[in-house]
């Protein structure tokens, strides 16, 4: 294990790790916002936020599949020294962490099943940029409607019809973080 894997994470973990997790929460419960997330510094290519997530989401019980340039040697050894999480294949995974391509294809993750649908994968999804422009989303946790960034519209119209089943995506880029839940239905412009 590199030394590197012994440093980036929350510098006051009880503080840090409840400022993330309610940041989450927030964006989990109002999709479309974008929340700051911060503590966390992760090896490269890992975004703070991804990080923060990680840290926050993520233990010894919690399957975590990387993908594509996510899936380092640094970044393991991060995950495992700071988590304990076991890093799995894709059909096992609770949580799934790189690159909307990197991702793909989206049907070989859990999606939960009639009689517990909470056994799908989070997918953390590594954008270049945020902005609250873009798909329209309504449901549950928007007043009217809110924009989201989202790199793939039709992807996210499929999985909202699977609801209750489906994957939950969390967006996250620098130090910033947004959230689709599978109940968001997604709309072009």
């Amino acid at each position: 294990m590199q030394t590197e894997a012994l440093t980036g994470g929350f510098a006051d973990t009880p503080t840090q790790s409840a400022e993330a997790f309610r940041a989450v929460m927030r964006a989990m419960a109002r999709p479309g916002t974008i929340e700051q997330i911060t503590g966390a510094r992760p090896p490269a290519p890992l975004s703070n936020a991804a990080g923060a997530v990680i840290l926050t989401l993520c233990d010894p019980e919690t399957p975590v599949h990387l993908a594509g340039a996510a899936d380092t040697s640094a970044v393991r050894d991060w995950i495992t020294f700071h988590t304990g999480a076991p890093l799995v294949e894709r059909a096992r995974a609770s949580f799934a962490l790189g690159t909307w391509q990197a991702l793909l294809p989206l049907d070989s993750y859990p999606i939960g099943t009639a009689e517990y649908p909470d056994r799908s994968t989070t997918l953390i999804v590594e954008m270049p940029q945020l902005s609250q422009t873009g798909a329209r989303l309504t449901g549950p946790g928007i007043a009217t409607t809110a924009a989201l960034s989202l790199p793939d519209i039709a992807a996210f119209q499929q999985n909202t019809a699977l609801y209750p089943l489906g994957l939950d995506f969390l967006f996250t880029c620098k130090n910033h973080l947004a959230a689709l839940p599978r109940s968001t239905r997604v709309e072009g412009l």
